[in-house]
């Protein structure tokens, strides 16, 4: 498929194209690094990836409370990272893309060599 041209189905009607905006890579990035930085949407993302896909489930496997989590969740949807699903009464959160959850998998694996000596910036 043509770069641009994702006619993919999204929540039931609209196609992505439609719904979401175009981004360059670097944009793309920032937003992923933006979301990254806070470590509470890290452990929600990667208990998502884990399979825990509804807030009051994370909340509790977090032990963090449900507005706590519900925020992040809507940061994590607004970064485009999650889609939300709903089942009735219930959300169901999920990666916004099977590639963007295989490349987070993979990215949860990296072991990093960090050197102690020298500070993270803005860390």
């Amino acid at each position: 498929m043509p770069h641009g041209t994702d006619n993919r189905q999204f929540s039931g009607c609209c196609t992505v194209s439609a719904v979401l905006k175009c981004e360059t890579r670097e944009d793309a990035l920032a937003r992923l690094g933006k979301a990254l930085a806070d470590p509470t949407r890290c452990r929600i993302l990667v208990a998502v990836l884990d399979g825990v896909s509804y807030p009051a489930h994370l909340a509790d496997h977090l032990g963090l409370t449900r507005s706590n989590v519900s925020n992040h969740l809507s940061c994590l949807r607004g970064c485009g990272l999650l889609v939300a699903t709903y089942e009735g009464r219930q959300v169901r959160y999920a990666p916004a893309d099977e590639h963007l959850a295989r490349a987070l998998g993979e990215l949860v694996k990296v072991v990093l060599a960090v050197d102690t000596d020298e500070t993270c910036l803005n860390g």
